[in-house]
């Protein structure tokens, strides 16, 4: 078969396309983003009219694809960690449930919180659910968990998770396809009522998820993802968890660690393998990204706290995600060098300063931040609440609009809170895609008690953090607004353009002083998007060398 150069993203859609799939469901969000546009743009996945279009939010999306499993066929639903908080009640029934055709749940966890509002190790809502846990450690593994994935959810009837961090998904790598497997045929589940979580039938299935606990450890046992490598020094002994396993072995480039080495890339634990690390040496060191998630269970079973180095013990900071420097310095490495012998890993320079991200040029959040800004000058500060999208970075210099950014729709609930509380007037900003994703429900909370807010969907057509994704929302705003009972009156549209400035002020104001629900839908095309759309008309309508440029005003 082909070989490919695949992000670790890309290599877990094309394994779970070669592997069967017959749809993948979810919704953007960094760093899982790329699993699902790469199946939306590969050719056997449009050949074979895979399901690949974006949900509403990770619970729909989870909620479909064990729809799709239910149907006997083979389903992905991808996500980033804090998107599987959204899934997490689909998600941990259907362990319950289990599946019918193959079920992967791949998670993309952000250690250090590049892009995310927490760094949360989504392997311990595995470990909660009681389902096998995948964690490749490089774009090779990433694509054959995935091929096989499907398989292997299969023989236990359960879901299976993929877990990958940020670096693994980001990174670019070659890899190896298998053999296309045909999708499975439409097939109802054996049990009529095994999706029927009535307590009766729960209690029988929740009976049957603990019968297979030792079976699923005996499958990680005898895994080919978890390899034990001896070695004569056993002062120490060094487990490494998924993409860890290759920032140790970067620290060696011949790969001869002078310790044993236990690597784990499925989970739940191999327990003889560990107690057998555990037991032959002096001292173990734990290597994972994320949260001491299998540092926490050594402790726990082995009752060996003294002899366990990790996170918790500070031997590798507690927080931010792993990398080949961290781990030198927890194996001494950088102690060990010769003497005059430098590093290869280049230092960056104290010259080179990050540069902290800002709204674009033209963005139209800037415009209504801007009137929103005048309008609150006359009603004091910390008034206006927000949201998760490119209009967070409100809350940063020049404009400091916003007071806070704690999870999708949270925004609308925050204000509806403050407005019970007694803070007038009481603000909330949120973009297109968030709203459809999970801020309708917070808006029909407010309009059932005619709460007295206000809120800005700052419309941009567009899901523009995570580069441009379709939005449920286009097009649809306003008869949701309406259709959720905000009066018509209250539902008012705004170009938010710099000659329309005094216009949006007037009308925010109106709105603010409104005592119940009013909704101000900002709207006009994400900058980004708008060039890139144009630059493609542009080369479209190009002939004999000649490029027709049309000219757009702003």
């Amino acid at each position: 078969m082909d070989k490919l150069l695949l992000l670790g993203a890309e290599a877990i859609a094309q394994g779970a396309i070669d592997g069967g799939m017959s749809g993948v469901y979810a919704y953007p969000g960094t760093p899982s983003t790329e699993i699902t546009e790469y199946v939306q743009n590969n050719k056997t996945a449009i050949e074979r009219n895979l399901h690949r279009q974006w949900s509403a939010n990770e619970k729909t999306a989870m909620e479909a694809a064990l729809g799709m499993s239910y149907a006997g066929k083979r389903a992905m639903v991808c996500m980033k960690h804090v998107g599987l908080n959204v899934a997490a009640d689909a998600f941990i029934n259907s362990a319950i449930t289990g599946v019918n055709g193959g079920l992967i749940v791949t998670v993309a966890d952000d250690p250090s919180m590049h892009s995310s509002q927490n760094e949360q190790d989504s392997r311990f809502l595995g470990k909660f659910a009681m389902i096998p846990i995948l964690e490749p450690s490089n774009q090779q593994e990433a694509y054959d968990m995935a091929y096989e994935g499907f398989e292997l959810s299969e023989k236990f009837k359960i879901p299976v998770m993929i877990r990958i961090t940020t670096r693994l998904s980001h990174s670019r790598s070659g890899i190896q396809r298998q053999q296309l497997k045909e999708e499975n045929k439409l097939t109802y589940p054996e049990d009529p009522i095994q999706f029927v979580l009535l307590p009766a039938n729960a209690r029988k299935r929740y009976k049957g998820l603990l019968s297979i606990q030792s079976s699923l450890e005996q499958e990680s046992e005898l895994s080919v993802y978890n390899s034990y490598f001896s070695a004569r020094n056993k002062s120490l002994g060094i487990i490494s968890c998924g993409i860890a396993h290759n920032y140790l072995l970067e620290n060696y480039p011949n790969r001869n660690c002078p310790y044993p080495i236990l690597q784990i890339s499925q989970y739940p634990l191999p327990f003889s393998k560990v107690e057998k690390i555990v037991n032959e040496c002096e001292q173990v060191i734990v290597l994972e990204d994320g949260y001491p998630f299998v540092e926490e269970q050594l402790r726990g079973f082995l009752e060996v706290n003294s002899k366990i180095k990790g996170r918790l013990d500070g031997t590798i900071p507690r927080d931010g995600e792993l990398n080949p420097d961290i781990v030198a310095r927890a194996l001494g490495i950088e102690a060990r060098l010769p003497e005059g012998q430098v590093k290869t890993r280049m230092k960056i320079p104290a010259i080179v300063k990050n540069r902290p991200p800002e709204l674009c040029a033209g963005c139209s959040h800037r415009d209504i931040y801007n009137a929103l800004n005048e309008t609150m000058k006359e009603f004091g500060k910390q008034k206006v609440f927000s949201d998760i999208g490119c209009y967070t970075l409100g809350a940063l210099p020049p404009w400091n609009s916003i007071h806070s950014c704690v999870d999708m729709g949270a925004s609308i609930t925050m204000a509806k809170g403050a407005a019970d509380a007694g803070v007038r007037p009481s603000v909330a900003v949120i973009g297109d895609s968030t709203f459809t994703h999970s801020g309708m429900t917070a808006l029909l909370d407010a309009v059932v008690e005619n709460t007295p807010i206000t809120l800005i969907i700052s419309d941009n057509g567009t899901t523009g953090m995570t580069g441009g994704q379709a939005s449920h929302a286009t097009g649809r705003l306003e008869e949701i607004c309406i259709g959720l009972g905000v009066k018509p009156e209250h539902v008012r549209v705004l170009t938010p353009l710099p000659k329309y400035h005094d216009e949006m002020v007037k009308v925010l104001r109106e709105e603010v002083l409104y005592e119940g629900v009013s909704v101000i839908i900002p709207r006009r095309e994400c900058i980004v998007q708008l060039v890139a759309k144009n630059k493609k008309e542009q080369r479209a309508s190009s002939k004999d060398g000649k490029v027709k440029v049309e000219e757009v005003v702003r």
